[in-house]
């Protein structure tokens, strides 16, 4: 599958990338992944290790005459996040991604594409097996589960790395290197509470809000987009006089991607329904003029069961829990919390609230709190964790990972910024991205390391409508040729 990949430029990263697409990766399922780029490796004579969780370190000697340069190492993760639309039926431990190529973007058939990092990976794997570059020693490290954990950055062995600038190619903007992310930490909540049997006048609704774009839950949370679980909130809010109770609910899949859909089971009285139903054509009609421009698609509908037969339940919470519960979910902290001071323009703290649950009376949520500040983030889960203990909530923070303090005078950066202004006749933006880079933590491992990031163009990440601009994909990778060939000529490290 994906055959068409391969005509594309440069033809080593896109056929590499075609075995990405058409092997299945999700976090925690990059098994058969690690196994074929192992297999890869063996038949082209490079070493090859893993450490004790699992991430993957392949390595290539100096060419000849630069054994003296520095030591790169290339940095991706080799997962990816599985968001399919809804009535799109996909396995993502199973079923290779379908891709397509339209108006010169490359994009993935109802779902996500991949491209984050699939393309840093496939870069990476392209350099290894170039043999006509210059360069001196090189590792590719290829972690794990970092979309869903940071997992493999957090477990990675210490000492085992040997190289001295790391090349992080999980970025997803041209013209931009990054210097600097935000940490971060899921919060999550469960509770159990309380169910009443369903009474003998009320009815079982579906309430269902979809057609919202989703997107990444730090470089897009600043754009404005709907989430779907805070505006169904909203709605199971607005609807409180109409003395519903939740029977079910579910909205998103993933803590650190925008949810795009959101669905309640909700029982009240027949006579209130016509009343509800009205509710909701307002607030759709007012949703929709707060997001227009912005994210289109929002559609609401509140629909009763045709039969008995399609009642999720014959229990409800209770209306006390109902009305604690909703109101709680309405005030938790959702979306920017402060823009930064000292970085003019980047977000320094927000909130995702990515994973909703309720089934039997048990709630779920799984938050995914981000900020340029390790103190916020704690503070955010703190928050987190008073709300919910008045609805007798159990909180607790997982997951947690540091930022990554900008190094502005880097000389790996100076070089780069350099090599840059050569080869593309403009100044790189420098940047610090509020999303979780693995720098951070490699850094805290490894303080030695000089790291930079940068990538190709792609928008939509964590979303199906995830894709790669192509030609972007050209630039990127000669970059990336560029600057190992010219730290090949520089035994005594960076400086010009």
């Amino acid at each position: 599958m994906n055959a068409h990949l391969e005509q594309l430029s440069p033809t080593a990263v896109w056929r590499h990338f075609r075995t990405l697409c058409n092997t299945p990766r999700p976090s925690g399922h990059e098994a058969a992944l690690v196994t074929k780029l192992e297999a890869w490796a063996d038949a082209r004579g490079l070493a090859h290790d893993r450490d004790d969780y699992g991430n993957l370190r392949i390595r290539r000697g100096a060419s000849p005459g630069h054994e003296s340069a520095p030591g790169i190492i290339l940095q991706g993760h080799l997962d990816m996040v599985a968001q399919a639309n809804s009535d799109h039926p996909h396995d993502f431990t199973r079923d290779p991604i379908e891709t397509r190529v339209v108006d010169g973007w490359l994009t993935a058939h109802e779902t996500t594409l991949g491209a984050d990092n699939g393309l840093g990976v496939a870069a990476a794997l392209a350099v290894l097996e170039d043999e006509t570059l210059p360069h001196g020693p090189l590792e590719a490290l290829f972690t794990l589960e970092e979309e869903s954990s940071m997992g493999g950055a957090l477990h990675l062995a210490e000492g085992w790395l040997e190289g001295r600038l790391l090349l992080n190619l999980d970025s997803e903007d041209r013209g931009q290197v990054y210097i600097g992310c935000a940490g971060g930490a899921d919060v999550v909540v469960d509770a159990q509470l309380p169910l009443e049997a369903l009474g003998d006048d009320e009815v079982v609704l579906t309430l269902s809000l979809s057609g919202l774009r989703g997107g990444h839950s730090g470089i897009d949370i600043d754009k404005g987009l709907g989430n779907a679980n805070r505006l169904l909130v909203r709605v199971l809010r607005a609807l409180d006089g109409c003395e519903t109770r939740l029977v079910e609910y579910r909205g998103g899949t993933l803590r650190n991607a925008i949810p795009r859909e959101a669905f309640a089971s909700l029982a009240m009285p027949a006579g209130e329904v016509a009343a509800a139903q009205s509710r909701v054509l307002a607030l759709e009609a007012a949703i929709r003029a707060e997001l227009a421009g912005i994210d289109e698609g929002l559609a609401l509908a509140l629909t009763p069961l045709e039969s008995a037969a399609d009642v999720p339940a014959k229990e409800a919470l209770s209306r006390h829990a109902t009305r604690l519960l909703v109101a709680a979910l309405h005030a938790a902290p959702c979306g920017v919390e402060r823009m930064s001071v000292e970085v003019p323009g980047v977000v320094e703290t927000s909130n995702n609230l990515g994973v909703v649950s309720l089934e039997g009376g048990r709630f779920h949520l799984c938050a995914l709190v981000r900020s340029l500040r390790d103190s916020a983030t704690t503070d955010m889960a703190e928050r987190f964790r008073a709300l919910f203990e008045l609805i007798g909530a159990r909180t607790r923070v997982e997951h947690g990972y540091p930022g990554w303090t900008p190094q502005p005078t880097s000389p790996l950066l100076e070089r780069f910024c350099e090599l840059h202004r050569a080869r593309l006749g403009v100044e790189p933006e420098i940047k610090v991205i509020h999303a979780g880079l693995e720098c951070g933590i490699l850094g805290g491992k490894y303080p030695h390391l000089e790291m930079i990031s940068f990538g190709p163009l792609i928008r939509g990440a964590h979303s199906p409508n995830e894709r790669v601009e192509i030609a972007s994909v050209e630039e990127f990778y000669a970059l990336l040729r560029t600057l190992i060939a010219d730290l090949a000529e520089r035994p005594d490290g960076v400086a010009s």
